[in-house]
C-alpha cells in the first residue's frame, strides 16, 4: 500500500470550494436517510394504509418485500450504482441516486391506500421501497468517495466523517419531524393522513440537495484518470473477479464493516428497541431520549475522523468494537434498572418455568414477522419474552402440553393448530391466567378497563370472577351508549348478538380488561438513560467515524466507488439489518432479555480478530498512487 503523501494537498487548507463539496454530499446524504428513515418509523401507519385488509398470505408476501426492499436489496444498489460511478463518474451517479431516493418517498406520502386503489396501492409502495433500497446502496459509496477525492491526504478522516454524520442526523431529522406532527394534531388525523406529512416535506429537501449539488464539479482524481484514459472499462469483474481486489472487500466486510454494523444498530436502534419493547418505555419519551443522546453524541463522529488523522483510522475502529465488546452486558442491564426498576426487581426474584416436551421448542428466528411459531412451548415461551419475564426451560414428557410455572402457579400451553377454531379462546385464556401469576409475582403489569356490552356483562362477570364484580351494581352505575358499527369495529359485540339493534349499552369496568406490561414514568430516571444511551452512541461514533476513510484509501481509484460500497452495505444491510430479529429469537431460546447481545458481541469480536490481524491501517495513503 502507498503511504506517500501529495505534497501540495496535504500542506494546504481546504479551499472554498472544497468546503461547499462536503456540505453538499453531506446535506444530501442526510436527506437520503431521513427518507429511509421514515418508512420504518411509520410502518405501522403504513400497513394499516395498505396491508390490512387484505388475507394473511398476501399481507406475509407484502412484509416480505418491504423486508428485502429496506435491507436485502441494498448491496444491489451497491452494485448498479458502484458500477455507473466507476464508469461514468461519482456527481452525476450520485445525484441519480437522491432523485430516486428523494421522488419515492415523495410518492409515497401521496399514493392512495388499498382502500382506493386495491391492489395496485401496495404493489407500487413496495416497488417504490425497492427503488429506495437501491438508491441508498448507491449514495454512500458515491458521497464518500466523493468527499475523499477532494480532501487533502491529511485531513480525509475528518471531512469524511462529515458524511458519517448523515445516518445519525437523518434518524434524528426524521424523530423530530414525526414529533413534531404528532404534536400538532390529534392521534386519529395523524393515523389517517397526518403520517404522509413528513413523507411530503422531503420534497423541500430533494429540492435542495439537487440544486446544490448541481452545482458541483466532478471529482478531481477521478477526472484526472478519466482524462488519462485509465477508468475501467468493467468495475464489477476488476473489482470482485481478480483476486487482489475481491481480498480487500472480503477483509472490508469481516475486518471492517461487520462489526462496525452491530455496533452501529446496538447503539442506535436496538437499544430504542430495547426501551421501548423489552422495557416498556412509552415510545414518545424513548423518542425523545433517543433524540437528546444523538444531539449530545453526533459531533463525536468528527472528533474520531480528525482524531483518525492523527494516530490511524484502525486504531480507533478497532477500540470501539473492544470497549462495546467489553461493556454491553452491564450497560444493558443498568438500563434497565434505570428504566424500569419495578421489572427489574421481579426479574431478580421471580423466573418462570417452562416444561416443555422435547422437540416442541423452536428457534423463532423470525426476520419479516411472517413466520407462525404454533407449538406450545413456543406460544409460552414467546408470550414470556415479550413480556420480558426470564425462563427455564426443562423436559417434560413426550407428547405433552408445554406449561408455565410462575411461583406456585402453574399454566397449561396449547398448540394452536390442534386447537382449531378454539385457538383465540385459548389464547386469551392462556394469556389472562399468566398476566394474573405475574402481576401476583410483582411484575409491573397494570389492567386497563373493558368496555363490555350489556348483553355480554353476565358472562364477562362469570368469566372474570378475580376482579369480583356485581352485575347489578355495574348496570346502576354510569353507561354510555355506542353506534353499533363503532361497537362491532371495536370488538365490543359481535353482529349476532346486537340482534338488529342500532345502538349498544355499554360500560366500562376499570381494571377488568387486557393486561399490560408498563414502566411507570416516575420510576423511569431520564439522566441515567441518556447517560448509556450517550455511551452507546459514542461507541457508534468511535466506529463509524473513521470507516469511510478507511475503505476509500483501501480501494483503487478506478474501482473504488464499487469496490467500498458492496461491503459497506453487506455489512450494514445484512449483519445489521438481521440484528433485531437475531436477538430477539437467541433471548427467546435461551429465556433471557440480555442473551441475544451475544450476537452483536460475537460479530464485534470476529471483526476485531481480523481487522487486528489481516487490516493495514490506510492512514497517509496518497489517493493518486493508488491509480
Amino acid at each position: 500500500m502507498a503511504t506517500v503523501t501529495s505534497a501540495g494537498a496535504a500542506q494546504r487548507g481546504m479551499t472554498r470550494e472544497e468546503k461547499k463539496v462536503i456540505f453538499a454530499s453531506s446535506l444530501g446524504t442526510v436527506f437520503e436517510w431521513y427518507d429511509f428513515y421514515l418508512y420504518g418509523a411509520l410502518a405501522s401507519f403504513i400497513g394499516a394504509t395498505f396491508f390490512a385488509s387484505y388475507p394473511e398470505a398476501t399481507r406475509n408476501i407484502f412484509a416480505l418485500l418491504a423486508f428485502a426492499a429496506g435491507f436485502l436489496v441494498r448491496p444491489f444498489g451497491a452494485l448498479v450504482f458502484g458500477r455507473l460511478g466507476d464508469l461514468v463518474g461519482r456527481k452525476y451517479t450520485f445525484l441519480v441516486t437522491i432523485l430516486i431516493m428523494g421522488m419515492s418517498t415523495f410518492l409515497v406520502g401521496l399514493l392512495p391506500g388499498s382502500a382506493t386503489w386495491g391492489i395496485a396501492a401496495p404493489v407500487i409502495l413496495i416497488g417504490l421501497r425497492m427503488l429506495q433500497g437501491l438508491a441508498l446502496g448507491g449514495e454512500y459509496g458515491g458521497a464518500a468517495t466523493y468527499v475523499a477525492e477532494h480532501a487533502p491526504d491529511d485531513r480525509r478522516g475528518y471531512y469524511t466523517s462529515w458524511i458519517q454524520t448523515t445516518a445519525t442526523l437523518g434518524l434524528f431529522l426524521s424523530l423530530i419531524i414525526i414529533l413534531i406532527v404528532q404534536n400538532v394534531m390529534n392521534k386519529d388525523d395523524f393515523a389517517a393522513w397526518g403520517w404522509r406529512i413528513p413523507f411530503l416535506l422531503s420534497a423541500v429537501l430533494l429540492g435542495i440537495s439537487v440544486w446544490i449539488r448541481l452545482s458541483l464539479s466532478e471529482s478531481p482524481t477521478f477526472q484526472r484518470m478519466k482524462d488519462e484514459g485509465k477508468t475501467s472499462k468493467a468495475p464489477l469483474s476488476e473489482a470482485f473477479g481478480q483476486w487482489k481486489n475481491a481480498k480487500i472487500a472480503l477483509l472490508a466486510l469481516f475486518g471492517l464493516t461487520a462489526g462496525q454494523a452491530v455496533v452501529w444498530y446496538t447503539g442506535q436502534f436496538y437499544a430504542l428497541f430495547f426501551l421501548t419493547n423489552v422495557l416498556k418505555v412509552d415510545s414518545v419519551s424513548v423518542n425523545i431520549m433517543i433524540a437528546i443522546a444523538l444531539a449530545l453524541g453526533t459531533g463525536f463522529f468528527v472528533f474520531f475522523g480528525w482524531l483518525s488523522d492523527k494516530i490511524g483510522r484502525k486504531p480507533i475502529i478497532m477500540a470501539g468494537l473492544l470497549l462495546a465488546i467489553l461493556t454491553y452486558f452491564p450497560l444493558f442491564k443498568a438500563l434497565t434498572w434505570a428504566a424500569n426498576p419495578a421489572l427489574a426487581t421481579a426479574q431478580e426474584t421471580t423466573r418462570a418455568t417452562v416444561t416443555a416436551a422435547p422437540g416442541d421448542c423452536k428457534f423463532q428466528f423470525n426476520p419479516v414477522g411472517t413466520a407462525k411459531f404454533t407449538t406450545s412451548c413456543d406460544i409460552a415461551t414467546a408470550f414470556l419474552t415479550r413480556n420480558s419475564v426470564p425462563y427455564d426451560v426443562v423436559a417434560g414428557p413426550a407428547g405433552s402440553a408445554a406449561t408455565v410455572k410462575i411461583k406456585d402457579t402453574t399454566i397449561e400451553s396449547y398448540d394452536a393448530v390442534a386447537a382449531g377454531d378454539a385457538a383465540a379462546a385459548k389464547g386469551a385464556a392462556f394469556n389472562k391466567a399468566v398476566n394474573i401469576a405475574l402481576h401476583d409475582a410483582g411484575y409491573p403489569l397494570v389492567r386497563g378497563a373493558a368496555i363490555v356490552a350489556d348483553q355480554n356483562l353476565d358472562a364477562f362477570v362469570a368469566a372474570n370472577p378475580e376482579v369480583k364484580l356485581d352485575a347489578v351494581a355495574v348496570r346502576a352505575g354510569e353507561k354510555s351508549t355506542i353506534p353499533l358499527e363503532k361497537a362491532i369495529k371495536d370488538k365490543v359485540i359481535t353482529a349476532e348478538k346486537a340482534a338488529g339493534a342500532t345502538e349498544i349499552t355499554a360500560y366500562s369496568i376499570p381494571g377488568a380488561g387486557d393486561f399490560k406490561m408498563v414502566a411507570d414514568p416516575a420510576g423511569v430516571n431520564w439522566v441515567k438513560i441518556i447517560a448509556i444511551l450517550f455511551v452507546l452512541v459514542i461507541y457508534v461514533t468511535m466506529v463509524y467515524g473513521p470507516i469511510a476513510a478507511i475503505l476509500v484509501e483501501l480501494f483503487p481509484t478506478r474501482i473504488r466507488y464499487t469496490g467500498m460500497s458492496l461491503p459497506y452495505h453487506i455489512g450494514n444491510g445484512w449483519f445489521g439489518g438481521l440484528l433485531p430479529a437475531t436477538v430477539f429469537a437467541m433471548s427467546a431460546a435461551k429465556g433471557d432479555i440480555y442473551y441475544g447481545l451475544w450476537y452483536p458481541i460475537v460479530i464485534a469480536a470476529m471483526t476485531l480478530i481480523v481487522g487486528m490481524l489481516f487490516v493495514k491501517d490506510t492512514l497517509g495513503t496518497d489517493l493518486h498512487a493508488k491509480d
